[in-house]
């Protein structure tokens, strides 16, 4: 009531003044009057630190903002009344013209609301308020996702705002993520990129998302997610989607010592390898077409190892030994893949025959060489000056041939040679003897080498 009471005898001044506009010096303080739209104004009004009011301070506008640092955790509010009668309450606190009254702030990122009050002697008010906003340091992202087909793949780890990298394994047949971040402060501001790819989610708006075509099985794309805080302050959340990896076969098998019976195919996954009679063990080795894949069986290798080796004893010659190697993708999804090897120890050759004979003078009689022909001569004219050089080859490399005593080819020796000197008339004999692998089986073959009149 007292209010509207003082407003009528505002306005009958006013009128009054008004009339006084006849002349010029009276035209000039009505003037000065007429834009005053404060009952009770203030000459000045300032906020410290930092001290920048928005909008600049006038004594008609009583609304303002301001924002000080996240470290700033009280102001100072210093106001001055254009009346020097004018009694200023600040919070509720009566404060004399041009004193500091001090303002205790909320958390960052919180406004806090304050009040100054001009209150003239015949009780006129007018209200100034200002809003104070500590910026806040909330750099941090509150959850984080990847998703793909709509549905969420699972982070290496519980998401935390205090862990920045993150790990997210997703099947060889994805081809598209979607990555979700939610900022913990709204008004901070979040750039989300990928190679070419990048969303900016500013102020107001909590959640960003950034959808990702990924390369190939078995690649790799990192995502970065970057949050700057009303205040300034940065930090950067990274999240590698790994494309798994479908490829669970090998890319090369070897038996040593042994033959295959098929060369190594990927796509292959039996096989029988023989080895030599003499061998007592052989070594396995395994390589993983894909390093990342896992080996596992008789011969093993982890995640990382492209390559795996195993030795194994043999049984007695005739027997079998199997072995299992099974590859495992990256992607759990893919079923492993089994590869089977059967490993057969030879039984012993009972081969104890020539497959060739030859001499470096003169000639066979008879002239071509056959393994169930035992005897044969070798004839050479009476001048002949010197020795003939026999050469023989086994059909089995792994038999053994001996000739006047000695063995001229021990077994892995496919042929041997022996000198005779030929004799006249009968002329002189020699025996190559052939002895069999199993070390059973043995025949001799008897050349004589003869000079004479041919």
């Amino acid at each position: 009531m007292k209010h509207l009471l003082v407003s009528a005898s505002y306005r009958i001044t006013a009128v009054l003044l008004m009339a006084l506009c006849f002349t010029p010096a009276g035209c000039r303080d009505s003037a000065s009057i007429s834009e005053q739209t404060v009952e009770v104004p203030l000459s000045s009004l300032t906020i410290t630190p930092p001290g920048s009011l928005q909008p600049a301070f006038s004594s008609n506008t009583t609304t303002y903002a301001a924002t000080v640092p996240t470290a700033v955790t009280s102001v100072t509010v210093t106001a001055s009344p254009r009346d020097s009668t004018t009694t200023l309450i600040i919070n509720g606190v009566t404060t004399p013209a041009g004193q500091g009254h001090p303002v205790s702030l909320g958390q960052p990122g919180s406004t806090t609301p304050i009040e100054v009050v001009a209150s003239s002697q015949n009780g006129i008010e007018s209200t100034y308020n200002v809003t104070v906003t500590r910026l806040s340091d909330d750099d941090n992202v509150s959850a984080l996702q990847v998703t793909a087909n709509s549905i969420v793949q699972s982070l290496d780890q519980a998401f935390d705002a205090k862990t920045l990298d993150y790990k997210a394994d997703v099947s060889n047949t994805v081809q598209q993520v979607t990555v979700v971040a939610t900022k913990s402060d709204p008004n901070a501001t979040m750039l989300m990129s990928a190679g070419s790819s990048t969303v900016t989610i500013g102020p107001g708006i909590n959640t960003g998302q950034l959808p990702i075509t990924l390369s190939g099985p078995g690649t790799s794309t990192l995502v970065s997610i970057e949050i700057t805080a009303p205040n300034g302050n940065t930090k950067t959340y990274q999240i590698t989607v790994n494309r798994l990896s479908g490829n669970n076969t090998l890319r090369e098998l070897s038996v040593i010592p042994g033959t295959f019976n098929q060369p190594f195919d990927p796509t292959i996954t039996a096989y029988l390898v023989t080895t030599p009679t003499i061998a007592e063990q052989v070594t396995v080795t395994a390589t993983k077409s894909d390093r990342l894949a896992a080996m596992s069986g008789n011969v093993t290798a982890g995640t990382g190892l492209e390559t795996g080796t195993g030795i194994f004893q043999l049984g007695a010659p005739g027997s079998e030994i199997p072995l299992s190697i099974t590859v495992a993708a990256p992607d759990p999804t893919v079923p492993p893949r089994e590869y089977r090897i059967t490993v057969k120890r030879a039984v012993p050759s009972n081969n104890a025959n020539l497959s060739a004979l030859t001499t470096d003078a003169g000639s066979l009689d008879p002239p071509i060489f056959n393994p169930d022909t035992k005897s044969y001569d070798v004839k050479v004219g009476l001048l002949f000056p010197g020795n003939v050089k026999l050469t023989a080859t086994k059909s089995d490399s792994n038999a053994t041939m001996s000739a006047l005593g000695s063995v001229i080819a021990l077994p892995g020796v496919p042929t041997g040679q022996v000198t005779i000197t030929p004799g006249f008339g009968i002329g002189t004999t020699v025996n190559i003897d052939v002895r069999a692998e199993d070390g059973v089986n043995s025949t001799t073959y008897r050349i004589t080498a003869i000079r004479g009149l041919f």
